[in-house]
């Protein structure tokens, strides 16, 4: 055989090179950018590279009003939103939505002072910045943060307005905002307005910022030479039919969250902006009676990099409901579009497209969108318009002008947006709406967050979750009102345990995911770590007051404690007051406490409360008054005190509870005794867990 010359090997190669080049253009390389692409965190939720320069991103737009949100359930964000929207249609500001975690800070000392900056912010937990306001607060209520110039005072020109949102049945009301307010002001900025305040607790948050707006909204115009026009619907997004593509198209999104779940393979980290398709190891019923459910549910995570520490928080992403999607869907009209493919473009610089695209409508309704939410009376009004007919055009007027007529029809009966329309238009279609005006009216499909009930120590690679599933018959409604993520859960626990088409009180969902990517029992997740922790000394005593499935992060710390007893370590003693209907119907982990015992000897004890059985109502916070002079002798030797459960009315009586047992048992004034429990709170011996 004749010997390749170096001239014949250079022109081998060559061919070589030129065919995988021409075999892999538009593959490997030269891959054609989708023009109508959506901008949107990248493979595994982590942000695509931009400035953190505020002052170079409002420049590079041309904004005179950025509105920075402290979001941790999506509220801040969606208010945020509705405030650029209305300063842009109503007097015109060019105005941006930031997310805090960003941007950089220390050049606020830069914006001018014919620019305004919004700070809308939520408090969460006891007084905590919300996940990514942290590194913001920080630097802002620090004794002296560092600016970029040497202004004295150095915020001298800054205009700002706030809104802050929070839940008054937690010690530290809307912490967040009167903190940061109260910083600004020191650094020599100028407040626009009066600092405004939402309040989840009492249910009046969309209220409470509705009628701060007004008054706040005439002050900026009065400061900054606004003049108010006419509101026209302008859209922030631009719905492209892509009729090139269908669903079965790979790069078409079918409720996956980013690139690397379409592409199938997601990687961490896993957070807030990418779950992680955890297996669900194993769930059962809780309750023993036929028209109450309660799940325990194993989450198994030894495939991911998630990580978590007893008495930390599981987020589950849930899906909409098939039953509602398809009422939405019917309701404008969209129907016979579910499965076209569209792409979502933003039609100015700094808007977010919520979602990735090029996806379908039923996908988006589906997976992204809050369609059983409550309806905002300030989106009910911005509907008005495009009415069906005239007396439904009325109507919706009414029910955005009057508050009280808007809360006897809507909010007492949990109305969402489809139900809603449906009523006031008598079953006509509302074919007018755009699809961009529901994108943004519509807040985000949020995950749902539970306290974890199992141990770290224990079962590290295992997170459990201890949920009822929440339906709430209602005056004036036919059916109940069925929460999104417990029902979703109820489904796939049903699955799981043989069911091969679940449909839990009549609502099926789509259980398999996008492309039958959670096929197997599987659910999203990610982990949200916690401040709710037992002592770091394990002989120190704990109180925990858990009733219902307040218990579920006691059940972890009663776990860790036996499992450390199991290792050889010495336990302090650990008192659960757990409280319940009937001991025969809803007495959560019954064998599980009683195993405790076995391990724990006296180092444990369970104190029951069953509301039902007896001829009064007899709750936690009535037991814990019982064993006073135990408690108060507890508190003496540094005991930790935690509540877990439901805020507005139990874990209040139980901290008033607490002031009287220290009053009557160490004979000092209540006002004193009160003061004790604040100071307890402040040090993290006393904390909770609690929601409305």
């Amino acid at each position: 055989m004749a010997e390749l010359d170096t001239l014949d090997v250079v022109v081998l190669v060559a061919i070589l090179v030129g065919t995988v080049a021409y075999l892999t253009k538009g593959k490997l390389w030269a891959v054609a950018k989708d023009p109508y692409a959506a901008s949107f965190p990248g493979a595994n939720g982590v942000k695509s590279g931009k400035t953190r320069n505020i002052i170079e991103a409002m420049e590079e737009s041309g904004k005179n009003c950025i509105i920075f949100y402290g979001s941790q359930t999506g509220t801040a964000e969606d208010y945020a939103a509705r405030l650029a929207k209305e300063g842009k249609s109503r007097f015109g500001l060019e105005t941006m939505v930031a997310d805090l975690e960003d941007y950089d800070f220390d050049n606020l000392d830069q914006i001018p002072s014919d620019k305004v900056v919004f700070f809308v912010l939520a408090t969460y937990g006891e007084g905590e910045p919300t996940d990514n306001a942290v590194e913001f607060y920080e630097f802002i209520t620090s004794e002296s943060p560092s600016f970029s110039q040497d202004n004295d005072p150095p915020l001298a020109n800054l205009n700002y307005v706030t809104f802050g949102l929070g839940n008054n049945t937690y010690e530290h009301y809307n912490a967040m905002v009167r903190n940061v307010d109260k910083s600004l002001q020191r650094l020599g900025a100028h407040r626009i307005g009066e600092a405004g305040e939402g309040d989840d607790g009492a249910g009046t948050m969309e209220e409470d910022f509705l009628a701060w707006k007004d008054p706040m909204w005439a002050a900026l115009a009065a400061k900054m030479g606004l003049e108010e026009r006419e509101g026209v619907y302008e859209p922030i997004f631009g719905i492209v039919e892509r009729e090139g593509l269908t669903r079965d198209s790979p790069e078409v999104y079918l409720g996956e969250p980013n690139k690397s779940h379409l592409d199938g393979t997601p990687k961490g980290p896993f957070n807030a902006h990418n779950p992680y398709i955890a297996p669900i190891a194993k769930s059962y019923e809780l309750f023993k009676v036929k028209d109450r459910n309660c799940l325990h549910m194993d989450i198994d995570v030894s495939a991911s990099n998630l990580t978590y520490q007893t008495g930390d928080h599981i987020a589950v992403w849930p899906t909409n409901a098939g039953e509602e999607v398809d009422r939405f869907l019917d309701l404008f009209d969209l129907t016979d579009k579910r499965h076209n493919v569209i792409s979502v473009k933003a039609l100015e610089p700094t808007a977010k497209v919520p979602f990735p695209t090029p996806t379908t409508y039923d996908a988006i309704v589906r997976y992204h969108m809050e369609i059983c939410a409550p309806v905002s009376r300030q989106f009910v009004a911005s509907l008005a318009p495009f009415a069906p007919t005239e007396e439904a055009k009325a109507e919706l007027t009414k029910l955005g002008n009057d508050k009280d007529y808007f809360h006897a029809k809507v909010t007492t009966h949990y109305l969402n947006i489809a139900r809603l329309l449906s009523t006031v238009a008598k079953g006509k279609k509302w074919s007018n709406v755009p699809f961009s005006l529901l994108i943004e009216g519509i807040t985000k499909l949020q995950p749902r967050y539970y306290s974890i009930s199992s141990s770290s120590l224990e079962q590290p690679k295992i997170i459990s979750i201890t949920a009822v599933v929440e339906a709430q018959a209602l005056p004036g409604r036919e059916d109940p009102f069925r929460g999104v993520s417990t029902n979703y859960l109820l489904a796939l626990k049903e699955k799981q345990n043989g069911d091969p088409n679940p449909t839990p009180f009549g609502l099926s969902y789509e259980i398999t995911g996008p492309r039958n990517k959670y096929d197997g029992c599987h659910v999203p997740v990610h982990v949200r770590h916690s401040n709710f922790k037992l002592p770091s000394n394990p002989t120190k005593p704990v109180i925990m007051i858990g009733p219902g499935t307040g218990v579920a992060p006691f059940r972890g710390f009663v776990r860790e404690r036996r499992k450390m007893a199991e290792n050889g370590q010495e336990v302090g003693k650990t008192l659960l007051f757990f409280g319940c209907r009937k001991s025969t119907e809803d007495f959560l982990y019954e064998e599980e406490w009683k195993e405790a015992k076995e391990v724990l000897g006296d180092k444990f004890e369970l104190v029951t409360a069953f509301s039902r059985e007896g001829p009064k109502k007899v709750y936690v916070q009535h037991r814990l008054k019982e064993r006073a002079k135990e408690i108060n002798e507890l508190l003496e030797q540094k005991a930790y005190f935690y509540v877990c459960g439901d805020a507005a009315n139990m874990a209040r009586e139980v901290n008033a509870v607490l002031a009287q047992i220290i009053a009557s048992e160490r004979g000092i004034p209540e006002a004193k005794a009160e003061e004790i429990v604040k100071q307890m709170r402040s040090s993290n011996q006393y904390q909770e867990d609690v929601w409305s």
